[in-house]
């Protein structure tokens, strides 16, 4: 269900209660809660609220704003939380034990705000070290427990250290990774259109050269959704986790209503509280510098945000926006097969540069294909 300006009812009154609770609106006293209607104030709070969380300010009430409103009213030691393989808690609160059982040595994964398998193992081997009972619950004597304690680890990025050992570990060889490529839109949603030209289509086509080249380089790829698929993003985010994947890459192509909006620009999982992919967060730069140099478009800079697609990942994940099709420029361009060759190019050299670590690394923009099947021949023919 959407709510946004103009609608009234109960779910509005409950959404002026979830706003109220963060301080974002007065509380309702005494108001009849079926007439309570979504107006210039909800939207207000609604847009600032959005913003605040890396969300699309668009003043819509949507599953993902839901959510939101529903997480961000959570903090540590207001429930107990706990691992349900059914319907996993989610929430600020359990962002924050996450952190601070990270910062502690306890391996959580990426703070993302979702009480999972590792999280859970991680409460349970606190509990053991701290002598108390090993369930899994974090409850009232756990929290009280992770209180008493001062902090064994401070500073730092603990997930960094990890995440970046695992690609050091992986080695410079491209051969074996497995890359899940995921264009988006797809079926009854083709994204931004601009006459006959669809976003959809496009990204499925860059996809396709993008996998190409990969496999012709000895990774194992595969992507999210055939060419009239529409997978949610959830779906799309446990297709990669079933699969093992290595690495995730979304491909995007924007629209704006005004021709004048263009560029690239980038995005990787993080929230304002300072959780990161920080693996993610280097592959987005990567990305966002070779096709900025290949491209020449405007450089629209790399982000941090808690789209499901990034955060539900457990792999590093990165989405990335190659162009605006309502640019007459962009659009053009966009619509060149070698153009989108050029974008399949600058993401595959990318990822060969993550996995290089800054080892025998050209200069941005300049590593072709060619360049990148010799390399590789090298690193295997001297192994």
């Amino acid at each position: 269900m959407l709510l946004r300006r103009g609608d009234r009812g109960p779910a509005v009154a409950d959404l002026r209660d979830a706003l109220a609770s963060l301080q974002l609106l007065p509380s309702l006293n005494g108001v009849d809660r079926g007439s309570v209607e979504f107006d210039t104030t909800v939207d207000r709070a609604i847009r600032d609220f959005q913003q605040r969380r890396g969300l699309i300010a668009d003043g819509i009430v949507g599953p993902v704003t839901a959510r939101s409103l529903t997480d961000a009213r959570w903090t540590l030691g207001d429930r107990a939380l706990s691992y349900t393989l059914s319907a996993p808690m989610t929430g600020d609160d359990v962002m924050a034990l996450q952190t601070r059982l990270s910062e502690m040595g306890y391996n959580t994964g990426r703070p993302d705000g979702i009480f999972g398998p590792l999280t859970d193992l991680s409460v349970r081997d606190f509990q053991r070290h701290r002598g108390l009972a090993d369930d899994g619950v974090f409850g009232p004597q756990t929290y009280k427990e992770l209180n008493r304690i001062g902090r064994m680890v401070t500073g730092g990025r603990p997930q960094y250290l990890r995440e970046y050992q695992l690609v050091r570990q992986a080695g410079p060889r491209l051969h074996g990774k497995r890359i899940v490529i995921d264009p988006a839109h797809g079926a009854d949603d083709p994204g931004w259109c601009s006459g006959e030209a669809r976003s959809a289509d496009l990204t499925f086509d860059i996809a396709q050269r993008l996998r190409s080249r990969m496999v012709t380089a000895g990774m194992a790829v595969t992507l999210t959704r055939g060419a009239h698929q529409n997978p949610s993003q959830e779906e799309r985010a446990a297709f990669a986790n079933d699969i093992g994947a290595d690495l995730l890459l979304s491909l995007h192509i924007d629209g704006s209503p005004s021709p004048h909006a263009c560029g690239i620009a980038t995005f990787h999982f993080g929230t304002d509280s300072g959780a990161t992919s920080t693996v993610g967060e280097t592959l987005a730069g990567l990305v966002q510098r070779e096709l900025v140099a290949r491209t020449r478009f405007a450089d629209c800079r790399v982000h941090h945000r808690p789209w499901d697609i990034l955060r539900l990942t457990r792999m590093p994940a990165i989405q990335v926006e190659m162009g605006y099709l309502s640019n007459p420029v962009e659009r053009d361009r966009l619509l060149s097969s070698d153009f989108r060759n050029q974008l399949a190019d600058g993401i595959l050299v990318a990822v060969k540069r993550l996995y290089l670590d800054g080892r025998d690394d050209p200069q941005t923009g300049t590593f072709t294909f060619s360049d990148l099947l010799a390399h590789e021949r090298r690193i295997r023919d001297s192994a």
